[in-house]
Formats: structure tokens, C-alpha cells, sequence
């Protein structure tokens, strides 16, 4: 757009100085010389004199003596003085001096040719001279007086004053033909110098096109690599989301797998539980039915002959042997499953324990894994725009905190890809690093060529300018003085518009001091007016000034509204970013301060208390600071104006990843 502006201004001034430079040829072409009015200069236009109908010319050539061929002297003034104009002078002085001693008869001539159209002289036509009887021989006159005179020994009379008439005629003629050659040859020098002129800046122009196409070419071609860079950190973002969700997948999955494993072996300690318990049952069983048969012998025994009691006798004891035998054998085969159910259950234990110490184990590395990437973290935030950072922070420790709750058993795992990914952000970063760089490479590589050009078009300008202004003095003069005064009208109008808007802002700012005044009487007038009511609230409490002050302490008021208002209060100073004031020195040790603010009807902060200091005068001062950010907090409502002046809030503030009153 500059360029164009620079093209649009050059050539308006070269059309400017063109046509005037074509006004001064035309008032000197118009300029004739040896007018009737005291023979000074005058203009003469082509449309006022139509030379084509002048009156036949009678002229009359003497010859000088043979001895002495003396050019004949002008008539007068005028004529001496163009003597040395041009080349048609002395041609026309030596038209009227005799070639030979015989005398030139008098000729008539006729103008017979009309005027050529387009030219803004006419042309004399050729006319012959024929010869002329011979006359006596007869000296010049010296004057125009001595050429009244009659010649001695001469019988040709005088020339009268019509023959110095046709002589001047001859001359302005002759005159007039050269100023039409140099008319002409001035206006061809004009039309090649015009169209040099035309040609150079048609060629600039190509130029000039040529360099802004190939500057769009180069920016287009920037834009798509911009486009391409823009597309890959895209696929690399997906990438890393993609790589994100198959390590939570795969983290979900594990999770799974062990929970069934877990699952797994509480089932298979539960069977063997409940075989244990089976086999104590049956073996209980088996010994009543024991008791049973034994009682039932024994009883057989006594009725029985003592034969057969002896014979049974022997059979029982050998049962009874038998079944000791049977009954040692499945003792020892209930303490071998006891004693491999113990072995299995001590097993299953150490490997309960040998599970804990790696669960132990993991943990710690994933407490100092986090404890690095918390430093890494940091100092990354730390170099980070702030709020992007609070944002980012609290986004990567809500997703620390929501994985380590999911995972505890894979934390390194989990380490490595969070170092993955923050060294492809760092990469990233790097990279957008380097486009920038390149881009502002590149716009001050545009800019400099584009100030270069810019300079070239000047220098041009300039010395076009300076050209014109050696061919065209007066006009440079003159544009130059209309450039001063549109400068001096332009600085004055500048200077009158910033006198307007300074005195408009002083308007502005007496207004506004004369609104804020009126608000501040008004306000005073209310609180008149309520002290001289002199309503009693029950809530309020005794103070030293005539101001109603309402106390909350804790988050529960009769007055519904004033518990709002209150909340109100400590949302925007919680959800306006006011954790940025705070960051740097809330990471020194502290206490959680206890802070008292004291609100008018109107919403601005009388003071603000510390009930219970932070330890550090920074944060305190922090503190201050924010809450003064946030005036004013709104105008009381009406069911609250109604009962106090001035209400006092107290609440604790914690500094974790925000500012949260409590």
C-alpha cells in the first residue's frame, strides 16, 4: 500500500509539472516582438491575427556601390535588437542587399497557399524574383533617413516608407518561421522526453509488479510451509494423544488383571478353606459312627457265649487294630494336606509381603519420579505466560493426582512417558521456537527489502524531481509553496485537533469529577438521613461512628441476602485470576491468614483487617493488593441497604492452585 502510494503521488506530480511546463511553452510560442505600441514584446494568439489574408507586399532592393558593399543598417531599435536572434535574421537582412550592380525590379507577390491546419503559425510561400532592368549604380543609405533621400546623379526616386514596411515584414516573417522550428523542435523534445519518461515508468511499474508478485509468491509459499508446520504439530499432537490413551488402556487393563488375580486367589484360598472344613466334618462323622459300631459290639459281646465273646474279641481287636492303623494313615494323610495347606498359605503370605515391598518399592519411585517431574514441572510453568500456566499446571497435577489413584503398581511406566511427552513438548516448542524466528526473520528480510525499494522509489522521485526542477524552476517554486502551505494547514489542523481533544478531555474529566462529587454528596445525604433515623439492627454492634455495620463471621446470617452478597464477594475474588498476584510469594512458609474486609453500600472496601496475619509481610501486603483488584464488589442489596452501612466479612484464605476463601 505504500508503494502504491508513493506511484500514485510521483505521478501526480509529474502530470502537474508536465502541464505546466506545456501552459509556459504556449505563452512563450504566443509572445510576438516590434508591436505598434511602442515596439515592446506582446502575445499575439494564432485565432486573433489570420495572416493567410494579408495584402499583397511591394518591395524594393537597391544595390550598393561596387567600391564599398556595405550591408544595409536596420531601421531602428526594435529591428537592431533582434539582429542576433536566430539564424533568420541575417537571412533576412541579406534578402534585401543587391547580388550584382544591376537593380532589382520591384516584385509583386500574392499569398495563394491556405494555412496548414494544426500549426500555430503560418508559412510565407516561396516566391521568384525575376530580374529586373539594370538600374544606376547607387549607395545605400546609411539611415533610415538617407534612404528618403533621392540619390545624386540618379534618376530613380526614392523609396518611400512602404518599402521599409515590406522589409519588416520580410524580417517578422523569417522571425516567425524560426519560432515555429523551435516551437517545434521544443514541442518533439517535450514528446520524446514524454514518452522516456513513459516508457521508464511503465518499466518501473513492471518492476514494481514483478517484485510484489514475487514478494506474494514468497509469502504464499511461507504460509503453506507455516500450514505444514501447523499440520505436523497437529498429527504429532494426535500422536501423543493416541500414545496418552493406549498407555491408559493398557494401564486399565493391568489394573484389571490384577484385581482378577487378586480375585483369583481369594476364591482359591476359600476352597481350600472350605475343604479343610469338609474333611474336619467327615472325620467327625466317621469317629461317631466308630463310637456307634463299638458300643453296638460291645453289647453283642456280653449277650454272646464267652466263646464267640472271645472269638469276636479277637476279631474286634483286630478291627480296632485295623481301624487304628486306618485312622493313624488318615491322620497322617490329614496332617501331610495340613501341613502343604500351611506351606501353601505361608507362600501365598510371602508373596503377599514380597507384593507389598514392590507396591512399597514402586511407590517411593513413583514419589521421587514425582517429586523430579514436580521440580521439571516448575520450572517449566516458570518460563510459561501465567495464566497459561495456571491452566496447564492444574490440568498436568489433576491428571497426576487422577493417574496415581488408578496406578500405583506402574508408576514408572508412567514416568517414562511423561518424560516422552514432555520431552516432544520441549521438541515442540523448539520447533515453534525456530518458526517464529524464521517468520520474524523473514518480515524483517520483507520489510527491509520493502524500506530498500521504498528508498529506491525516493531517490528516483527525488531525482526526477530534482530534473524537473532544474528544466522548471518556477513551477517547483511554485508547487513547493503549495506544498508549505497544505504542511502548515495540515500542522494546524493537527494542532487544532489535538487542542480539541485535550480540551475534551479536560471536559471529560471535570464532568466526571462533578459526577463523582454529586455521587459523594448524595451518598453523604443517605447516610444522614439513616443516621438520622436512627433505626436499630439486630445484628448490628456498637461502634464508634454513625455508620451501621453489619458483622459475618462464619457462612450462615438470618438474612439470606447477606449470605449471598458474601458469597458473591469471595467467587470473584476466587474465579478472576487473582492467583498470578499471589504465586511467586505464597511459596514461602506461611500461615493461613484470617482476613476481615470491611464493604460499603456502594461495593468499595473501607479497610481491610488481618485477624490472624500470615507470618509473611509479602503475602499480607498480596492480600491487600488483590482485594483492592477486585473494587468494587457491587452495591449492596435492597433488603441488605435497609439494615447496614458498612458490612464486615471474615474468612481464612488457602493458596494451593487458587485462592479459595473458607
Amino acid at each position: 500500500m505504500r508503494t502504491a502510494g508513493v506511484i500514485q503521488r510521483d505521478r501526480w506530480r509529474l502530470s502537474n509539472a508536465l502541464l505546466l511546463s506545456l501552459l509556459v511553452h504556449a505563452a512563450l510560442l504566443s509572445i510576438t516582438f516590434g508591436g505598434q505600441t511602442f515596439g515592446l514584446p506582446g502575445l499575439n494568439f494564432p485565432w486573433k491575427d489570420r495572416r493567410v489574408d494579408a495584402s499583397d507586399l511591394r518591395i524594393l532592393l537597391m544595390p550598393a556601390p561596387p567600391a564599398d558593399p556595405l550591408p544595409v543598417p536596420l531601421s531602428g531599435p526594435e529591428d537592431a535588437g533582434l539582429a542576433g536572434k536566430g539564424d533568420a535574421g541575417p537571412a533576412a537582412a541579406a534578402a534585401i542587399l543587391p547580388s550584382t550592380s544591376e537593380p532589382v525590379p520591384v516584385t509583386e507577390t500574392a499569398s495563394s497557399q491556405p494555412q496548414a491546419p494544426g500549426m500555430t503559425a503560418w508559412t510565407r510561400p516561396d516566391v521568384n524574383l525575376p530580374i529586373a532592368p539594370n538600374a544606376p549604380a547607387a549607395r545605400a543609405p546609411a539611415t533610415s533617413l538617407e534612404r528618403n533621400l533621392p540619390v545624386q546623379g540618379s534618376d530613380v526616386p526614392a523609396p518611400d516608407v512602404g518599402g521599409e514596411a515590406a522589409q519588416k515584414q520580410v524580417e517578422q516573417e523569417a522571425r516567425d518561421r524560426a519560432l515555429e522550428q523551435a516551437a517545434r523542435n521544443e514541442a518533439a523534445r517535450l514528446a520524446a522526453e514524454r514518452l522516456e519518461l513513459a516508457r521508464q515508468e511503465t518499466l518501473r511499474r513492471e518492476a514494481l509488479q514483478q517484485e510484489l508478485a514475487r514478494q506474494d509468491e514468497k509469502a504464499r509459499q511461507e504460509a503453506a510451509r507455516l500450514e505444514r508446520e501447523r499440520a505436523e504439530a497437529a498429527r504429532l499432537a494426535a500422536e501423543r494423544q493416541a500414545l496418552v490413551r493406549q498407555e491408559e488402556l493398557r494401564r486399565e487393563a493391568l489394573r484389571q488383571e490384577q484385581a482378577r488375580q487378586d480375585e483369583k486367589a481369594r476364591q482359591t484360598q476359600s476352597q481350600m478353606e472350605a475343604a479343610r472344613q469338609d474333611a474336619i466334618k467327615q472325620e467327625a462323622a466317621r469317629q461317631e459312627a466308630l463310637k456307634q459300631e463299638m458300643g453296638r459290639q460291645e453289647a453283642a459281646k456280653q449277650e454272646s457265649a464267652p466263646q464267640e465273646a472271645l472269638r469276636q474279641e479277637a476279631a474286634r481287636q483286630e478291627a480296632l487294630k485295623q481301624e487304628m492303623a486306618r485312622q493313624s494313615a488318615l491322620k497322617q494323610e490329614a496332617a501331610r494336606q495340613e501341613a502343604a495347606r500351611q506351606e501353601a498359605i505361608r507362600q501365598e503370605i510371602a508373596r503377599q509381603e514380597v507384593l507389598q515391598q514392590e507396591a512399597a518399592r514402586q511407590e517411593a519411585l513413583r514419589q521421587e519420579a514425582a517429586r523430579q517431574d514436580a521440580l521439571k514441572q516448575e520450572a517449566a510453568r516458570q518460563n510459561a505466560a501465567k495464566q497459561e500456566a495456571v491452566r496447564q499446571e492444574a490440568a498436568r497435577q489433576e491428571s497426576l493426582r487422577q493417574e496415581a489413584a488408578r496406578q500405583e503398581a506402574f508408576r514408572q511406566e508412567a514416568a517414562r512417558q511423561d518424560a516422552i511427552r514432555q520431552e516432544a513438548a520441549r521438541q515442540d516448542a523448539m520447533k515453534r521456537e525456530a518458526v517464529r524466528q524464521e517468520a520474524a526473520r523473514q518480515e524483517a528480510a520483507r520489510q527491509e527489502a520493502t524500506r530498500q525499494e521504498a528508498t529506491k522509489l525516493e531517490a528516483a522521485r527525488q531525482e526526477a524531481a530534482r530534473q524537473e526542477a532544474t528544466r522548471q524552476e518556477a513551477a517547483r517554486q511554485e508547487a513547493t509553496k503549495l506544498e508549505a502551505g497544505r504542511q502548515e494547514a495540515a500542522r494546524q489542523e493537527a494542532a487544532r485537533q489535538v487542542a480539541a481533544k485535550q480540551e475534551q478531555t479536560l471536559r471529560d474529566k471535570a464532568e466526571r469529577e462533578e459526577r463523582l462529587r454529586a455521587i459523594g454528596k448524595q451518598l453523604d445525604a443517605e447516610a444522614a438521613q439513616r443516621d438520622a433515623q436512627n433505626r436499630p439492627s439486630r445484628s448490628l454492634l456498637p461502634t464508634a461512628s454513625g455508620l451501621r455495620r453489619g458483622w459475618l463471621y462464619g457462612r450462615a446470617d438470618p438474612n439470606p441476602d447477606l449470605v449471598l452478597y458474601a458469597e458473591a464477594m469471595s467467587k470473584k475474588i476466587e474465579l478472576n485470576m487473582t492467583f498470578d498476584m499471589v504465586r511467586e510469594v505464597v511459596k514461602q512458609p506461611h500461615t493461613q491468614p484470617t482476613v476481615t474486609v470491611a464493604i460499603r453500600a456502594d461495593g468499595s472496601v473501607e479497610k481491610v483487617t488481618f485477624v490472624v496475619s500470615s507470618g509473611v509481610p509479602a503475602i499480607d501486603e498480596a492480600i491487600r493488593r488483590v482485594v483492592a483488584s477486585q473494587a468494587p464488589y457491587g452495591a449492596f442489596p435492597p433488603t441488605v441497604a435497609r439494615q447496614y452501612d458498612v458490612i464486615e466479612i471474615r474468612r481464612t484464605w488457602v493458596f494451593d492452585t487458587a485462592i479459595r476463601l473458607q
